[in-house]
């Protein structure tokens, strides 16, 4: 495998970080020359590209150029170097400059943005005839009729993903009969009621250490529906051929069974570093990734139907995803909405679905959706999100 030259997006975010120690053990197989972030990070991010010492960086917030250049020399006397011994990468700014990064000449483009946010970059990627490594689920979600022509384009990087296309290379597509995505369960596991919930309990994951907004999501599974439809748009499934089920282990990530009665499972650790190091050498394997099973030590595995009475948001998913159109953008939209709200003290946990729910039923559906028109949805459902949650807890 000759090495791959690599522009990462959300670079000082989880996906992003775990990426840059991915390529640092990697070097013969990956060489990062582009970095991304919103802005918000400027010193990690000058740290970064100072180390890797990478060709460009974009900054999605216009103010934060010049805050970035002053880290970049903070960065370098802190390290020792003097005027001459560093070069200042290129530095792009402003609403348009992660897109313009993720057009940048490169081999692969892994995007591990938080956020509907994502969509213009993952498009801008495409369309320049990038291979993506997708992290953002949110592009996918809300932006799936857009980005139909280009999936032969696309690495997924969730985990569940990763490993449903590890397993369909044991079988050709007729002989698939169904996905099955596995859940943790979240910290509320075999609970039989959400009320009362605080941030600090839906935040503490038993298994993965996420992002806040991630974890929630998580924690509601509409992380696991928002799965299942990036599952029916990346593999051109039916979504009655696509199962969710509890695993709270998280080492068997997902399955595939076949039309001969065989299912075959991708099992590791939960550790990201396994599908990024795949979605940034896809087809090939990066060796020493991550750690494999401990198979010297006793475990019991469960797996548990998922609860869809108490846990509603995979069957919300599942709907606005056949509804397809705009539905799954104003969910997304509307969801991140309600998380903050919820963060904030402003809705309740088990409110978020139903006030998820509310929106996508209002919003005004388009089936054949433009850009403007995903963006205009977005707009909308944010708006309309925030109208019900801005009274406080209900």
């Amino acid at each position: 495998m000759t090495r791959r030259d690599v522009v990462l997006l959300g670079s000082t975010g989880s996906v992003g970080t775990q990426a840059i120690e991915v390529a640092r053990a990697a070097p013969d197989r990956f060489r990062i020359v582009g970095l991304g972030a919103g802005g918000g990070r400027v010193d990690l991010l000058a740290q970064q590209a100072l180390e890797l010492g990478v060709d460009v960086v974009a900054v999605a917030r216009a103010t934060a150029a010049q805050d970035l250049q002053l880290a970049f020399y903070a960065a370098a006397q802190a390290k020792g170097f003097s005027a001459g011994q560093f070069a200042v990468p290129k530095i792009l700014a402003g609403p348009d400059a992660l897109s313009e990064l993720a057009a940048w000449p490169c081999d692969v483009v892994l995007n591990g943005m938080t956020g509907s946010v994502g969509l213009a970059p993952t498009l801008a990627a495409l369309e320049a005839g990038r291979t993506l490594a997708l992290a953002n689920k949110e592009s996918l979600v809300a932006g799936g009729p857009l980005l139909a022509p280009y999936m032969s384009q696309i690495v997924p990087v969730d985990s569940e993903h990763s490993a449903l296309a590890q397993c369909l290379r044991g079988g050709n597509r007729g002989e698939v009969r169904k996905l099955i995505l596995t859940a943790s369960g979240g910290p509320f596991r075999g609970c039989t009621s959400l009320d009362g919930i605080r941030p600090d309990d839906a935040l503490n994951h038993p298994t993965w250490d996420m992002g806040p907004v991630v974890t929630i999501n998580s924690a509601t599974l509409v992380n696991k529906g928002l799965e299942l439809i990036e599952a029916h748009l990346l593999f051109d499934v039916p979504y009655d051929d696509i199962e969710v089920v509890v695993h709270p282990q998280s080492l068997v990530h997902s399955m595939v069974e076949f039309v001969d009665g065989s299912t075959l499972a991708q099992l590791s650790p939960p550790d990201m570093r396994l599908p990024i190091a795949l979605g940034l050498g896809w087809p090939d394997r990066v060796p020493g990734a991550a750690p494999a099973v401990d198979w010297s030590t006793a475990a019991t595995w469960v797996f548990e139907p998922l609860d869809e009475q108490v846990f509603g948001a995979v069957a919300l998913c599942r709907a606005a995803g056949t509804t397809g159109g705009t539905a799954p953008a104003a969910l997304n939209a509307a969801n991140e909405v309600c998380v903050q709200a919820f963060l904030d003290g402003r809705l309740e946990f088990s409110a978020i679905v139903d006030t998820v729910a509310q929106v996508v039923d209002e919003h005004p559906h388009r089936e054949r959706p433009t850009l403007l028109d995903v963006l205009d949805t977005e707009v909308w459902a944010r708006a309309r999100a925030a109208h019900l949650t801005q009274e406080g807890p209900r």
